[in-house]
């Protein structure tokens, strides 16, 4: 009798807030994601018939998410191949280590997210699928917990009432383009200012709806439109901006203390957004009057 094989992989249902503005969807590190969060990426423009990945990591974990479209990831751990196809913002893909993973199958105008747990690293990379099965032999019979080592992450100390709408910088980001498609990286605290604890995204959002009218006293956030495009308004309690976000290699640092608010949505646009802390009511100022009294002085 055959043994039976232990599926690691697992299918996450994301929280989904619903709203007459727009659908949300968050996942967070030591919620959805057991891992600590070291690069997020997104993969967009895949001409039919490309396939991205066609790897395995050696101790990397992903999780995976449809932000737009869909696409199937096909796993294989050496002994069986499974097909999973992603299609909705709010179903996510947790992919161990140790997995050889495709993706296949994109629809027109798919957006396909990635958060890692390790910064890119080429000797993680496993690239020949022969050499993934010998991989395996050699690790076959030895017993090994990976810990994952606990790395306190310094809370921001920004003292919010300096900030300004003209400290809240556009920032370019890397893109690596091929034929099959382009990728977008984003490191912590590399190509963005701060570690990534939480990733949310709205989608799903009708004609001349304005999500955002809030401010952060301690979070972080970078913005930027993962499809489509949309307007956002900066306002510090003294001076306002307002940014246009049109392309997913671009987005805003939102500084903490800086009142914000997204309008003017295209038809498909979605909003991607990285955070530096994790869901916490205590960190939002919702009211703009207690906004301008504690930052319009």
């Amino acid at each position: 009798m055959a043994s039976k094989i232990k599926v690691k992989e697992q299918i996450l249902d994301l929280p989904k807030v619903e709203d007459a503005r727009g659908n949300l969807s968050f996942i967070e590190e030591g919620g959805q994601i057991p891992f600590k969060i070291a690069r997020v990426y997104w993969i967009s423009d895949v001409p039919a018939g490309q396939k991205r990945g066609s790897h395995a990591f050696k101790t990397q974990e992903e999780i995976i998410i449809a932000l737009s479209g869909s696409f199937d990831v096909v796993l294989n751990d050496g002994k069986e191949t499974r097909t999973y196809q992603l299609n909705r913002a709010y179903k996510a893909l947790y992919v161990p280590a140790k997995m050889w993973r495709t993706l296949e199958n994109f629809a027109t105008n798919s957006v396909c997210l990635v958060i890692s747990s390790g910064a890119y690293n080429e000797d993680e990379y496993i690239r020949n699928f022969k050499k993934f099965k010998q991989f395996l032999k050699i690790e076959e019979g030895q017993t090994k917990v990976n810990t994952l080592e606990s790395e306190s992450i310094q809370e921001c100390k920004t003292i919010v009432q300096n900030n300004t709408v003209f400290g809240c910088s556009q920032i370019e980001l890397p893109t690596i383009k091929s034929r099959a498609g382009n990728l977008t990286p984003i490191h912590c605290s590399v190509d963005i200012p701060f570690d990534v604890k939480r990733v949310f995204f709205v989608y799903d959002i009708p004609y001349g709806k304005t999500r955002g009218m809030h401010a952060h006293k301690q979070c972080h956030q970078f913005l930027l439109a993962a499809s489509g495009s949309f307007d956002v308004e900066l306002d510090d309690g003294k001076s306002k901006r307002s940014i246009s976000v049109n392309r997913p290699t671009e987005g805003i640092h939102v500084l903490p203390g800086i009142w914000s608010k997204e309008y003017n949505y295209s038809s498909g646009a979605i909003c991607l957004v990285l955070a530096s802390e994790a869901y916490t009511e205590e960190d939002y100022i919702r009211k703009y009057s207690d906004f301008k009294k504690i930052y319009g002085n």
